[in-house]
């Protein structure tokens, strides 16, 4: 049976939820391959309670992401880091 799943985009709505950035613009790192992609490029499986996020290398998960009525679990146990894109600061900023 083939698994579907959808690409990193899918977690933009869910990730702005509890970050002020654009998190599919960030890069992560596996920690199985150390694989360095964007977040948007992960392979999501979303047929679940959450969003399992696995890495386009190599399959192994590398966060996930679940929604409740009033809290959000954010899991990056599978990423050694996860670098995210800002604004250049401005002198005094």
């Amino acid at each position: 049976m083939t698994q579907q799943y959808v690409d990193g985009n899918a977690l933009a709505g869910p990730l702005q939820e509890i970050f002020a950035v654009d998190v599919t613009a960030a890069s992560t790192r596996c920690v199985s391959c150390a694989l360095t992609a964007p977040v948007a490029s992960l392979t999501v499986y979303d047929h679940a309670p959450g969003l399992v996020a696995r890495c386009p290398g190599c399959a192994e998960v590398v966060l996930r992401v679940v929604r409740g009525p009033e809290s959000a679990w954010l899991d990056l146990r599978g990423t050694t880091c996860l670098c995210v894109p800002m604004p250049p600061q401005t002198a005094g900023g």
